[in-house]
């Protein structure tokens, strides 16, 4: 008896246990598929209103195996809905409104290679190719000299290779492959291309959305891509033209815009030379820059700030103007990052994808939340998803997918949860500005220091004499009356009349 009583105990408290640790959870696990072979970024994924019946469906570009078998997936609750295939390696995908015909449905825009293919009702619509970049006139009178047979295979591999060590134009993709070559196989492709006319195309590296001339939500956007090149495009919603043009000095690899480009508009970029850009209207070239200790590998806009994960493990905000607000210090490399936005409760956050499989959640530089998850996260994805708005996406290395819902009874404190300094700690003191007045005396301060500190001593030296003086003559002529000893106490008696 005293047996099975023990084992109800245990039990009893294993259940206890189980169902406290459920209900501390702030998320619900709707789905985990391991084997859903759904290999993307954050970059390529989205939530988006594809049919305009109200339930939102989950957009990914599938990287594939980075070779062949890159795809287009639409997934619908917990199946794919759909799939269609890509011709080459999505580097991003955004979903925007680009016209006001009605029913107002979203298209898709995968960004791959030179080319932005758009989407419309889940079949492609548009084909949008980058302009081609100047091609260096030596390297064109090298190859129309190989094509009139002026000069052998060998003779143009020593002019390329000195044109691409000195020159300031890049050398087009055609002759750096045939750098590349093995001897034997340069004649056959000079006898393959050299009729071909010289082309000098970038490619895309990232790619989002900017508001036409509205706010709103279902507002018409634009596309802003930028290249490898340095180069940054704004392109027309319905005519997919270049509206507007910027150049940076150095790849980009992540950005985030905000705002409207008829109104004002800022364009957060980090680049590989590890500094992060702002763009903003009517200036071509950046407006700020924020240079960083390491590079940037994950890029997030909160409200008018900025958040930056970096290579070394460490979480940076920065204002708009590029000053450094604080410093999160990580347990493990960032592997990704999103926003997660709750208009609904006015809460704004950022998801923090980590190495260790875990998903850590911060307020400022307050941890406030962390999710474990069964494997590293290489994707998040926050927002609307069927009819659920507090719905978080995410896939993981191995290719799974996993989809948590926020329970309606979930509350974030604003207090960081991790081991460390108090908060009040991290809080400015509200110290007043430095007047004129302030400076003026300062710098004559720093100009006169020798005399003023003279002129001090003198000051101090006559005022002991003084006080000297003053004790000699009160006790020469016995003006006041004085104790003898300086241990015996003073007593004194007052008389109000």
């Amino acid at each position: 008896m005293q047996r099975w009583f023990l084992i109800w105990t245990v039990c009893s408290e294993f259940f206890l246990c189980s169902c406290s640790s459920v209900a501390s959870s702030k998320w619900l696990d709707a789905h985990y598929d391991p084997v859903a072979n759904l290999y993307t970024f954050s970059s390529c994924i989205a939530l988006s209103d594809l049919h305009g019946d109200g339930e939102n469906k989950l957009v990914a570009g599938d990287l594939g195996t980075g070779v062949c078998n890159m795809k287009l997936k639409v997934y619908h609750g917990t199946g794919l809905l759909s799939e269609s295939t890509l011709l080459d390696l999505p580097t991003g995908m955004v979903s925007f409104l680009m016209d006001l015909h009605e029913p107002r449905t979203p298209a898709i825009a995968v960004a791959s290679g030179p080319f932005i293919y758009v989407y419309k009702n889940l079949r492609p619509y548009f084909k949008f190719t980058l302009p081609s970049l100047e091609v260096n006139p030596l390297e064109q009178d090298v190859w129309s000299q190989a094509k009139e047979d002026m000069i052998d295979p060998m003779t143009l591999k020593e002019m390329l290779e000195g044109l691409r060590d000195k020159a300031e134009i890049p050398l087009s993709v055609r002759s750096l492959r045939f750098l590349m070559l093995e001897p034997q196989e340069m004649e056959d492709f000079v006898l393959l291309h050299k009729e071909q006319p010289i082309r000098r195309q970038t490619v895309i590296t990232c790619i989002g959305t900017l508001k036409k001339n509205m706010a709103d939500e279902d507002a018409v956007s634009c596309l802003v891509i930028g290249t490898e090149n340095g180069d940054v495009y704004i392109l027309d919603p319905e005519a997919f033209t270049i509206l507007y043009k910027m150049s940076l000095p150095s790849t980009p690899n992540l950005m985030d815009v905000t705002g409207q480009f008829d109104v004002e508009f800022r364009i957060t970029v980090a680049c590989r030379n590890g500094n992060i850009y702002i763009l903003r209207r009517d200036s071509p070239k950046p407006k700020y820059c924020i240079e960083l200790s390491s590079h940037p590998v994950g890029l997030v806009r909160m409200g008018k700030n900025v958040v930056v994960g970096c290579s070394h493990e460490t979480l940076h905000g920065y204002t708009q103007k590029g000053k450094k607000l604080w410093t999160a210090y990580l347990p493990a490399p960032v592997t990704t990052m999103a926003l997660m936005d709750l208009p609904t409760r006015g809460f704004q956050a950022v998801l923090v994808g980590l190495a260790n499989c875990e998903v850590h959640m911060y307020r400022d530089k307050n941890l406030v939340s962390t999710i474990k998850t069964p494997d590293v996260v290489t994707s998040i994805c926050f927002g609307r998803y069927g009819r659920e708005d507090g719905t978080l996406i995410m896939t993981t290395k191995g290719g799974g997918l996993i989809v948590k819902i926020l329970k309606r009874t979930a509350v974030f404190e604003d207090r960081d949860s991790a081991p460390g300094p108090p908060i009040a700690q991290s809080i400015r003191l509200n110290v007043p500005k430095k007047t004129k007045l302030y400076v003026d005396q300062t710098l004559r301060e720093r100009e006169n220091a020798v005399a003023m500190h003279r002129a001090f001593q003198m000051d101090l030296s006559r005022l002991r004499l003084a006080a000297a003086r003053a004790y000699v003559k009160a006790l020469e002529s016995s003006l006041t009356p004085m104790s003898a000893s300086l241990t015996e106490p003073l007593k004194m008696n007052a008389v109000v009349s």
